[in-house]
């Protein structure tokens, strides 16, 4: 437990003393708690998430880069070619591009943490007001400490986790928006203590303020709070309701005052946070491995060359006289240094350009998403932005989709639909008259003055029929709608603003005001109400309000003329058990019900009940019973609730939509067609999510839905499997995956965050379990326990792998009511046991967990702050611009990555292993096979712009088509262009590259003649025709191997060949050789070889053999065993014209549908008991003990107390 008070107070009364016995630890822990405790008080506000500073960047860095192993290898190669003896090329071949690779890396590095610094800093020098030296001044957040008091204004951010103390408002209400916590826009309120709302209201009393806190250690449960204050020798207890939490908003509030409990890195949004995790792509471990491979490959004909050379120098070199270079070397030290030499030679087949390329192709990636107008979001000014180079083409690899609800897929705007009303639908296209119509005319709501102009209604109809008043019920309706609630209210300027509880109830509130029933004021005991421009008092006599159990809330209202009525709205599965038998209307607003819930739209059930005087008194004696007793209260009300509450006249139901985003079904759907699995990871209410999922067509009506209890047996069932198996016959049965439904059928799993912590074995141990085995006295208590430990943990580990494996087995999956960890939970374990690559999509603080877990984050930039955009990998504005991320820029990215890894490791080996067979005619001496300026540009200049033209434009089928056919996606999902076999086919294919360039120009220099008479069968004129063929065939290469050309593919491949043979003839001059007579060896070689048309004959033939049999197989291949986007390819012309996506439709089945418990309602208590005690009510303090006039209201009251 922790301890802290006021600044004045903190260091003197910072002990254990005032320990009550619930909270107490053990004496053991005592002194180290006491240490924490102190350090706590000392904790800075400051919060940090960048990774370096000015002194740290570049050892921290560069020791981050040559962690890479290509990295460090090409250093190790650098120090090498710096020793003479084995050197066989000059050390700047090899410095230069390593310079660059680290340059690159490290800018991009350095403009990454330079934002998170300036990100940090904007938000640690924000300013707030702290009492010190008895008056309150302007300090920076990072400057405030636990223990200080500090005063918060309309409108300002809270800087830490603070106890609320007192408030501008009646009681020392508090209104916060917790937008950034949990994606919800709705305001929540928070109460402080009576007593300090009394005691702590001037400055001079708050800087006196000498109360001790004692509270829960800092957390990341967003919705708990545990902690008693010590004040005036009296204890108070704190929860929740009392904190007001970093990250959110004060509105509606003048200023408020609290006492900061958690500071910096402990407040509850910091530590649900996670940890920033350096995240790299499937393909960056996969072509470490292949480094690897290649380091061995390169040691192993390092050595067997080696070996060749000091046999050779036994056999052959000491022996020639001519061969004499002045030292006396052993033919096996020889060997050694010609070990070296090799290394140094053929390290070429890693080229460093490898990894240059590979960050400018995944930067240009970045730049096209950046730059993509079809992700730009106008109405926000919004584009989309990579927020991260290195993983583009991982999104064209995902497996799973874990997706937020509220703001993500959701807009979080309620808005009223359709209504049925005495058995009659109102809400479909009508005139006045009754008849449907075609054309969409809005409803015009001039007529009333208190309309807001934001409800778009078509139905005429009603209209008419609230205007004429022919049919009293649906006057009534509406009245039911502006009286029967907990929504607040608040003139601005003249407006009239709602506060709701949740949106549902304020969407409600508002269609009444706009049909003409608006709700103008309350007080503890009445609420005003305009009935059609009439403004009527009615008196406030019980608010029965909603809890999850009860499912509805009632409002007990006596009218002007003095007769006694409730009124009730909730669920239609509660309402329907407490209707009248007599309702004629029943049947038909049950199908109004049907129809409704196919719609997807939420329900709920209105109906009121005329209560006479007599029943009223004898009620409310109960009711007053009930409220005073001091164990189960609420149990004690819900049963008083129940009495009155039956015999109900059913007026209708209500229908209203939480808007999707555009785009959402249609998105959902073509990710589903990707085979892409998607989990909805929500923290509201199970009947909200499923209601969503249906709507965004996650779920359907072919769906065979899975509740987390029906499946809790399937579970346990195959865990006892398990364990059987594990016993005795463990030997001689083999471990079985058996699936746990059977073949065939649509199945979606929904599921409590309770229920998987139950399923998962996450619940906590008791602390005194705990205890006992805490110091095991002797070995074989150690033993046990370390046995017990282990068997807990592998009993756990396996219940883990059967959840992921069962929910896998469901094509969706919904998770309700889970907390921020358990979100990253659930996408920790599917990483786990599955394998597969994961994106989290989310909008608020309490995603940003998930979204540093998943192997991609992607963060929506809505209304619901900043937090998720600052934690993700990539950001836009809608959820259905994941489509065009996945599917297109995604795919290509990871098919353009793909084609050039292959193409590259073919390149390299083709032009490296050309001195493998050279060796065989050299010695084994370690002398190149080209000339030295040509290994230096080979890779930088002659082959490095094609390839990366084709890695970052190429495209096998368009946007368009790649959208039409997201199961062209599936390629990246089973990794089927880049692996260990492509990779091993790049080898093979680079090999015979290498024997036909150099065994062909060899077989034609062998006992040759110029048309000059002269042999030019030197070794000069050998390398000059080799390099020659060698650039050709690798350029026309990748020109087979480009999808898609442009000019600029064109251009890059001409234009390299034509570069190769300027420069040559360049190199190759008397003059340059004048200049530089050691650089430039070749003086020459390249006009004098290059005019016998023998040797170009020799280059065409080589070029050919090389070319010919690929694009016969390419031919063949495509003719005969064409893949899906060669299909879609050669038809394009028939898919020109885009098909447009169309809703599924539903089947209607009456009475078939089981959602209509998805009702629209608060998802948590309302603002009954506030209302009721009047502390809500916006007026001029006045004392706690101040008289009220009704006694009604005196009832009330003591119901809060």
């Amino acid at each position: 437990m922790m301890k802290l008070s006021p600044t004045v107070m903190m260091k003197q009364r910072m002990n254990l003393k005032n320990k009550s016995p619930q909270l107490s630890q053990s004496k053991i822990e005592s002194t180290e708690k006491q240490r924490k405790i102190e350090s706590q008080s000392e904790k800075s506000n400051a919060i940090k998430t960048y990774k370096y500073n000015a002194i740290t960047f570049l050892p921290m860095n560069l020791f981050e880069q040559f962690k890479r192993a290509a990295n460090f290898y090409f250093l190790i190669l650098l120090i090498l070619q710096a020793i003479p003896q084995i050197t066989t090329l000059a050390w700047y071949t090899t410095l230069v591009p390593l310079l660059l690779v680290l340059g690159i890396t490290a800018i991009k590095d350095l403009v990454d943490d330079v934002a998170r610094h300036r990100m940090d800093k904007e938000i640690n020098n924000r300013t707030c007001e702290v009492i010190k030296d008895g008056r309150f001044k302007i300090v920076k957040w990072k400057d405030v400490q636990v223990g200080d008091v500090i005063r918060l204004k309309k409108n300002d951010f809270i800087p830490a986790d603070i106890l609320l103390l007192s408030s501008s408002e009646p009681n020392s209400l508090c209104y916060v928006e917790t937008a950034e916590l949990d994606g919800e826009t709705n305001l929540k309120f928070k109460m402080s203590l009576e007593v300090t709302d009394r005691y702590l209201q001037k400055e001079s009393a708050l800087a006196a303020f000498d109360g001790f806190v004692e509270c829960e250690e800092p957390n990341n449960r967003l919705d708990k709070f545990t902690g008693t204050l010590f004040w005036r020798k009296t204890s108070y207890p704190l929860d929740a309701d009392k904190i007001l939490l970093r990250g959110c908003v004060i509105r509606n509030t003048d200023f408020c005052h609290g006492l900061i409990i958690f500071a910096g890195a402990d407040t509850k949004i910091m530590r649900n946070s996670g940890k920033t995790r350096f995240k790299r792509t499937k393909i960056d471990d996969l072509m470490n491995y292949m480094v690897y491979t290649i380091f061995v490959v390169l040691i192993l004909l390092s050595a067997g060359l080696a070996i060749g050379h000091a046999y050779w120098e036994a056999q052959v070199g000491n022996y020639s006289w001519y061969l004499y270079d002045g030292e006396d070397y052993t033919p096996s030290y020889r060997g050694f240094l010609n070990f070296w030499g090799y290394i140094i030679v053929l390290n070429t087949m890693v080229p460093i350009s490898l990894y240059v390329s590979v960050e400018v192709i995944r930067l240009g990636q970045s730049y096209f998403i950046n730059w993509d107008l079809q992700m730009y979001y106008p109405e926000k000014d919004t584009p989309a932005k990579a927020r991260t180079t290195t993983l583009n083409e991982q999104l064209g690899q995902i497996h799973y989709i874990f997706s937020d609800k509220t703001g993500t897929l959701t807009q979080n705007i309620m808005t009223f639909k359709k209504c049925c009303i005495n058995g009659q639908i109102y809400g479909d296209h009508r005139n006045a008259s009754q008849h449907h119509q075609s054309r969409m005319d809005e409803v015009d709501f001039s007529w009333n003055t208190y309309a807001d102009g934001k409800l778009v209604f078509y139905d005429h109809y009603l209209i008419e029929q609230i205007q004429s008043g022919k049919e009293s019920e649906v006057r009534q309706f509406f009245f039911l709608l502006a009286i029967c609630h907990t929504v607040m209210v608040e003139r601005t300027d003249g407006q009239i603003n709602y506060q709701a509880a949740s949106p549902d109830e304020g969407a409600l509130v508002s269609a009444a005001r706009n049909f003409g029933f608006a709700f103008l004021a309350r007080t503890q005991n009445t609420i005003t109400i305009s009935e059609m421009g009439v403004e009527r008092t009615y008196n406030v006599l019980a608010i029965l309000d909603f809890n999850s159990d009860r499912k509805r809330m009632s409002i007990i209202v006596r009218a002007p003329e003095g007769n006694i009525r409730l009124y009730c709205k909730g669920a239609d599965t509660v309402i329907y058990e407490r209707l009248h038998p007599m309702n004629p209307t029943k049947q038909e607003t049950q199908d109004a019900l049907d129809i409704f819930a196919n719609e997807t739209l939420r329900t709920l059930c209105l109906c009121y009940k005329e209560i006479s005087e007599s029943e009223y008194e004898e009620w409310n004696k109960k009711f007053i019973a009930a409220s005073v007793v001091s164990t189960n209260r609420d149990e004690a009300l819900d049963i008083v609730y129940e009495e009155i509450e039956k015999d109900l006249i059913l007026l209708g139901a209500t229908a209203i939509e939480d808007k999707l985003q555009d785009g959402v079904p249609e998105t959902i759907s073509k990710l589903a067609k990707a085979d892409i699995k998607i989990w909805v990871l929500t923290g509201d209410k199970k009947e909200t999510a499923e209601n969503i999922g249906f709507a965004c067509e996650l779920l359907t009506e072919d769906t065979t839905i899975c509740y987390g209890e029906d499946i809790s047996a399937l579970l346990h069932t195959r865990r006892e499997n398990q364990k059987n198996r594990a016993g005795v016959y463990a030997k001689f049965s083999p471990a079985v995956n058996e699936p746990f439904f059977p073949a065939g059928g649509n199945r979606a799993l929904i599921i409590t965050g309770s229920w998987l912590n139950e399923i998962l074995l996450e619940k906590k141990t008791k602390r005194s379990k705990i205890l006992k085995l805490k110091f095991p006295r002797t070995e074989e208590e150690r033993r046990i326990r370390s046995q017990s430990i282990k068997k807990l943990e592998a009993n756990k580990e396996q219940q883990q792998k059967n959840f992921v494996d069962l929910a896998s087995e469901c094509s969706a999956v919904i998770c309700c009511r889970v907390t921020p960890k358990q979100k990253a939970m659930v996408v920790e374990l599917v990483k786990k046991y599955k394998k597969a690559i994961t994106l989290a999509i989310g909008d608020g603080a309490n995603d940003v967990n998930m979204i540093k877990t998943a192997h991609i984050g992607v963060g929506i930039s809505g209304q619901e702050g900043m937090q998720a955009v600052m934690s993700s990998d990539y950001s836009f504005a809608q959820f259905r611009y994941l489509q065009r991320l996945l599917l297109v820029h995604g795919r290509w990215s990871y098919i353009r990555m793909c084609k050039f890894l292959r193409y590259f490791f073919y390149k390299n080996f083709a032009f490296t292993l050309v001195h493998f067979w050279y060796s065989f005619f050299n010695g084994y001496s370690a002398q190149t096979a080209y000339e030295d300026w040509f290994i230096t540009l080979f890779n930088v200049l002659y082959s490095s712009l094609p390839v990366l033209l084709v890695g970052l434009l190429d495209q096998d089928v368009s946007d368009k088509l790649s959208l039409r056919f997201p199961r062209l996606y599936v390629v990246g999902q089973r990794d089927l262009l880049f692996n260990y076999k492509k990779f091993f086919i790049s080898l093979f294919h680079g090999v015979l590259t290498s024997m036909i360039l150099f065994f062909i120009p060899l077989g034609a220099f062998l006992q040759t003649m110029g048309q000059d008479g002269e042999a030019p069968s030197d070794y000069q004129s050998f390398a000059v025709t080799v390099a020659s063929a060698l650039t050709i065939t690798v350029n026309f290469q990748i020109g087979l191997d480009t999808s898609y050309w442009t000019f600029v593919n064109a251009f890059s491949i001409f234009g390299s060949i034509a570069l190769y043979f300027g420069i040559m003839f360049d190199f190759h001059s008397a003059g340059i050789h004048v200049l530089f007579p050691s650089a430039f060896q070749f003086t020459g070689t390249a006009p004098n070889a290059l005019r016998q048309p023998y040797l170009w004959l020799t280059i065409i033939l080589t070029v050919a053999v090389c070319l010919l049999p690929i694009i016969a197989l390419r031919f063949l291949c495509m003719t005969i065993w064409p893949s899906e986007s060669d299909k879609i390819q050669k038809n394009r012309k028939k898919y020109k014209a885009e098909e447009q996506w169309k809703r599924r439709q539903n089947v209607f089945r009456r009475g078939a549908s089981s959602r209509r418990s998805a009702y629209a309602f608060s998802h948590q208590r309302g603002y009954a008991d506030l209302i009721s005690s009047g502390r809500s009510i916006r007026r001029k303090r006045s004392p706690l003990d101040a008289i009220i006039a009704d006694g009604t209201a005196e009832y009330r009251r003591t119901v809060d107390s």
